[in-house]
């Protein structure tokens, strides 16, 4: 492909489904791989990256009307940075620039037994589990969240509508 050229469809598709893959698969594995459970703001974190695999799903199936499939993208990345935006809030939290929410600093939320509690890994999101080379889990999905949304909204911007 010429550097010049405008990506195709099914490369801005590619793209919008490639990072919210990545980044949700990373922190799948983490959590069942490495047994780093998630706290209620990772589980935030997580949902604009799953519209944003369901959005890309439904543009590789409308791929043929570029209209829509373009439009798929656009709100797939938008997707992928609104992630990136609760990360960052996530970091600020862990990092003690401001208060995260009362419930999932303390680790309660409502009512809960004592069978809750012994149960279920109560996990503060002001305290990161795990760090690389100082990055929280949190940091990496804002970064890679907002890599690749930009990505993804540079593609569309610059996108053709042909398929090959």
């Amino acid at each position: 492909m010429n550097i010049r050229s405008a990506p195709t469809i099914n490369t801005m598709i590619f793209w919008a489904l490639l990072v919210p893959i990545a980044l949700y698969g990373s922190a799948l594995i983490a959590q069942f791989g490495f047994g780093l459970h998630p706290c209620e703001m990772c589980y935030w974190q997580r949902w604009p990256h799953q519209a944003a695999i369901v959005l890309g799903v439904l543009a590789l199936l409308l791929r043929s009307n570029a209209r829509a499939a373009r439009l798929l993208v656009l709100l797939a990345g938008i997707a992928v940075l609104v992630s990136g935006a609760i990360g960052l809030f996530h970091w600020g939290v862990e990092q003690g620039f401001w208060e995260g929410l009362t419930s999932c600093s303390t680790g309660a939320s409502g009512p809960i037994s004592l069978t809750d509690i012994m149960s279920a890994p109560i996990i503060r999101c002001d305290v990161p589990q795990w760090t690389f080379f100082g990055l929280s889990m949190a940091a990496m999905n804002m970064l890679g969240s907002f890599a690749g949304g930009l990505i993804i909204l540079r593609l569309w911007k610059n996108g053709g509508t042909s398929a090959s």
